[in-house]
């Protein structure tokens, strides 16, 4: 999830520009040569110098090994890349790398609500897989048949899982009328999908009156128009008439936190959506303001619920806002910041975990629904909602 105060993202992160920072050349592990001579060096100095020898020395030599003797020139630029890289690898978070400018010009396409691909939410998960979130609403992803829990392990010729997930998704990414082979994992079965991508445009919220005056509103995911677009659905149903309405967050993977705070605000009365907490024990809260709709309402959710609509799951669970109806939530909640350097490059690190009101966990646990009810694939009923319109009669 992405956070920031201007634009906050799913995965969390904060977008800020870290000028002339973990800048690494133009160390030397020569001590003082100028001029033909040395210059003197205190104790201190020596130790420092020594420290950076017995500390990078290593990586010097491998350098040069690597120039010498590999079969054809390589580049330098592409060697300090993979070094950066392998840095952010050694952490074992598959939310945490370097990026190239490209990649970082990417991943800020997809915060924009429009896009060229084929339309899927995707992470890594525990087994180092890019796990499909949830394919986006009317995407050729959807169309399909790729579904919530595929595996993609690879796209086009190349082969991805979680530690390259960046540049896998920049691949399922290109011109509108260009097809796209993606090989899944789903249980036991390897499958390959050729989709044709389009012109990605997400609206985001659609909204019906359902048999009995009961109000249905789908959030798909959280994009820049979401909370503005919700209000004025919701507020359409109010005018109506409705006994209570349907809120379906289901298979929604997520998208800008800001943006689900809002939504949570027209839902809640005055009180904490959730609070977000760094390795120093440093909390930071997000609150609702007074006032919500008068209307009594029903959630909807799966394991393809994540990120940014758990916060507003968490917050309703918590608050007993209305009730949650469906399976446990997916469980992403770790908070990435990206910040961006001074060459365009960028780096993507996990600095803090977001909770619900309560300071219940949700990263890797989810969020278990008041009332739990399986979707049955074969089953052409939908269950879920079969449960939540009995409830708001």
């Amino acid at each position: 999830m992405l956070m920031m105060k201007k634009r906050n993202l799913v995965f969390v992160i904060i977008v800020s520009v870290l000028v002339g920072a973990l800048t690494l050349s133009g160390v030397t592990f020569l001590i003082g040569q100028a001029s033909g001579g040395y210059r003197t060096i205190t104790n201190e100095e020596y130790e420092n110098y020594k420290q950076i020898k017995d500390k990078y020395g290593k990586l010097v030599e491998l350098e040069q090994y690597i120039k010498e003797k590999y079969y054809v020139p390589v580049d330098e630029n592409d060697l300090m890349e993979g070094v950066y890289k392998g840095l952010f690898w050694g952490i074992g978070d598959p939310y945490s790398s370097y990026l190239t400018k490209e990649e970082y010009d990417e991943i800020m396409i997809s915060t924009t609500g429009e896009y060229q691909g084929i339309g899927v939410t995707i992470a890594p998960d525990d087994r180092g897989l890019i796990n499909v979130v949830s394919p986006i609403d009317g995407s050729p992803a959807e169309k399909a048949g790729i579904k919530s829990g595929d595996k993609i392990i690879s796209v086009g010729d190349q082969v991805y899982d979680g530690s390259s997930i960046d540049q896998a998704a920049a691949a399922m990414r290109g011109k509108p009328g260009t097809k796209v082979d993606l090989i899944i994992i789903r249980g036991q079965q390897e499958l390959k999908f050729t989709i044709t991508r389009a012109n990605i445009i997400m609206h985001t919220v659609r909204s019906e009156v359902l048999e009995g005056d009961i109000g249905y509103i789908r959030i798909s995911s959280f994009e820049e128009k979401t909370a503005r677009d919700f209000k004025e659905h919701l507020r359409n149903l109010e005018l109506k008439g409705v006994k209570g309405f349907i809120l379906d967050l289901r298979d929604n993977g997520g998208g800008l936190v800001e943006v689900s705070i809002e939504v949570a605000d027209a839902l809640l009365e005055e009180g904490i959506v959730t609070y977000t907490e760094d390795r120093k024990g440093k909390k930071e809260y997000y609150k609702s303001k007074p006032g919500r709709t008068n209307l009594p309402y029903v959630v909807l959710v799966n394991g393809g619920t994540a990120s940014a609509s758990e916060i507003v799951t968490g917050a309703i669970k918590d608050h007993k806002g209305g009730v949650v109806v469906g399976t446990t939530t997916y469980g992403k909640g770790i908070i990435q910041s990206i910040e961006q350097l001074s060459n365009g490059d960028a780096i993507k690190l996990t600095i803090m975990q977001y909770f619900s009101p309560d300071g219940n966990i949700i990263h890797k646990v989810g969020i278990k629904p008041d009332i739990e009810v399986e979707d049955l694939a074969d089953d052409d009923l939908d269950q879920q909602l079969v449960k939540a319109i009995e409830l708001l009669q």
